[in-house]
């Protein structure tokens, strides 16, 4: 198998491909390593090339990728470059034409985790955005979803236009299977029709591929991210930040499992067995987070192990979970605010999530009929693969 390198590793191998521009912005973060070397963070192999940076712009979690998630982060001076950091996740979202009319292109090589509420898709969005309507080209320098690219694996509910927000600006699946190159292709021909837009590619990377298979090292994307196995799961139990359970954020497998202090594991597990989620096996775990809800207490939980990749549905599985939590603790279970910088009401942030309404009322009015059946209706993906297919750059 041919070794899979990204955009930014074809970049600094050859700067030409950018033209020669004389001033170039970078939206990137720590988590933005080369695929030849992990341990390189990509504005520094990029100036070592002598690419002519000379402004970044961080996502949320900051360009060290480290800080809260929701956390408003301020501007800053990166301590690797020297180079001025202007923050798109706090006072802005979106960057202003004083930010980019002194800019030749800018260039965003920032890594995603292939679920449509993690934010580092939005500020891609809202970078294309901002450069067409500034009159900037932007380089999206491409790097693999983790979670591969195969359609059939994709899982919705697509997006409904009224449940927008910066968790969720367009009209897509939570799973979408597609990369942040292959999204702005999309969104030039359907959004941003005027951006001058260019897209570097990986190479090596097929369709078929998940994040094991491309042989690389793992690089933390965010505190909550510190693994491929939380990743993996995170599309589903993310759900779960829009109630009163944990997600074990600050334990060493955040989104791997979810509980409370009050949380019968034994109930929970015996309604599960007759959901019949696939792909996975639950057990009963005890685990201390160390922010969220009952930060610093014990939870008793559910830790979800995949057994099958393959069968593995993790929007449904989620679902499925939490319906049997609701319908076991039905004085316990409860919807919960989740107060970001994006969103400082915390207000509908299920909705905001899942991308649908209609979905909470279920689990208000009779979680013991949520089947396998019913989670599928609510998460299909229409046309997805037809509408992306001009989009595509792997095969």
């Amino acid at each position: 198998m041919s070794p899979i390198l990204f955009g930014v590793d074809l970049i600094a191998a050859d700067p030409t491909l950018l033209g020669g521009a004389p001033r170039v912005g970078l939206v990137t973060n720590d988590a933005a390593r080369l695929a030849a070397d992990h341990t390189c963070p990509a504005r520094i192999a990029l100036r070592d090339a002598g690419i002519p940076i000379v402004r970044l712009f961080g996502p949320e979690h900051g360009l060290s990728a480290s800080a809260a998630d929701g956390a408003s982060v301020a501007d800053s001076t990166d301590p690797l470059t020297g180079l001025p950091v202007v923050s798109l996740y706090g006072e802005r979202m979106r960057a202003e034409v004083a930010v980019l009319r002194d800019l030749d292109v800018v260039l965003f090589d920032v890594p995603n985790v292939g679920a449509r509420f993690y934010t580092y898709t939005w500020t891609l969005f809202d970078m294309m955005a901002a450069c067409a309507e500034f009159g900037v080209p932007l380089v999206v320098l491409d790097r693999p979803n983790p979670l591969g690219g195969e359609f059939v694996r994709a899982e919705g509910p697509v997006l409904d236009l009224d449940c927008r927000s910066f968790i969720g600006e367009d009209a897509i699946p939570i799973r979408h299977q597609v990369t942040l190159g292959e999204l702005a292709l999309l969104w030039r021909r359907e959004q941003f029709t005027s951006v001058r837009l260019d897209v570097i590619a990986c190479s090596g990377l097929t369709r078929a591929m998940r994040w094991p298979d491309t042989g690389l090292p793992w690089v933390p994307t965010s505190p909550a991210m510190p693994s491929y196995e939380s990743a993996q799961l995170y599309p589903g139990t993310c759900l779960f930040e829009a109630t009163n359970l944990s997600v074990a954020r600050g334990t060493g497998a955040p989104f791997q499992q979810v509980g409370a202090p009050w949380l019968k594991v034994d109930a929970v597990l015996a309604d599960l067995a007759r959901r019949v989620p696939k792909g996975v096996e639950f057990d009963e775990a005890r685990f201390t987070p160390h922010s969220g809800p009952y930060a610093g207490e014990e939870c008793r939980g559910v830790r979800i192990s995949v057994t099958s990749p393959e069968a593995l549905r993790p929007v449904a599985l989620g679902l499925l979970l939490m319906a049997a939590i609701a319908s076991t603790h039905r004085l316990r279970f409860h919807w919960a605010r989740y107060p970001t910088a994006a969103n400082p009401s915390g207000e509908s942030h299920f909705e905001r999530l899942i991308g649908r309404r209609g979905i909470r009322r279920h689990f208000d009015a009779s979680p013991e009929h949520i089947d396998a059946a019913l989670v599928r209706s609510w998460t299909g993906v229409g046309d997805w693969a037809a509408r992306m297919e001009a989009a595509l750059l792997y095969r």
